[in-house]
């Protein structure tokens, strides 16, 4: 385990009531500026990937990346981690119907100037939308789940639904898939195709 793997587990743990003391000698000895808060793996997959094509190391910058396993933890993770506590810069992504969890969160941590990035509904539906759908279904067929996509297109609750909406639900269908694809559709993304939320975000780390 890594440096800041440790320390992402520390804050996990501490949120979950555990001392706060190892996170503690850990910022500081690590030099951690900044945290991620991000909803689930799938988008930490998504902004690590962006961040390497880009030649950074985020976790040697003092940069965590933090899925916070839900979007309604975000007020304690900013609690833990911003002023009131280790006193880190909070950045991080939201989706659109989560954006006044996250905006309260900040306020009560008094951090509410930092700010977030904003998708329209969550990064999967950004990266199809950005990529197209042609594209994405070549990637599924790369990836080897052609015929696993083939048997839910043909369940009766994805008829009538458009393409976009039926790509994103399969990336969530089974463990793992999203986060494997949050690298693999951010790997795939030409110049000039990156998710504003996302490049907004990477860039301003």
């Amino acid at each position: 385990m890594s440096d800041m793997a440790a320390f992402r587990e520390a804050v996990i743990g501490w949120a979950a009531g555990d001392s706060g003391d190892l996170a503690h000698e850990l910022a500081g000895r690590l030099s951690v500026r900044t945290a991620v808060l991000l909803e689930g793996p799938s988008d930490a997959a998504a902004v690590n990937a962006l961040a390497g094509r880009r030649g950074r190391n985020l976790a040697a910058e003092g940069v965590c990346v933090l899925p916070m396993g839900g979007a309604m933890s975000v007020g304690r993770f900013a609690r833990l981690l911003g002023p009131p506590g280790l006193g880190l810069r909070l950045t991080g992504l939201c989706d659109a119907a989560e954006r006044r969890y996250y905006a309260r969160a900040l306020e009560q941590a008094g951090a509410a100037e930092q700010g977030f990035f904003v998708c329209a509904a969550d990064l999967e539906d950004e990266l199809i939308r950005a990529l197209g759908v042609t594209r994405v279904a070549e990637l599924v067929r790369a990836e080897g789940d052609v015929r696993a996509l083939q048997t839910f297109l043909h369940q009766p609750a994805q008829q009538g639904r458009t393409a976009q909406r039926q790509l994103r639900r399969f990336l969530g269908t089974k463990k793992g898939r999203k986060i494997r694809y949050g690298r693999v559709l951010v790997e795939a993304l030409g110049p000039g195709q990156v998710p504003a939320p996302l490049d907004g975000l990477v860039t301003g780390l």
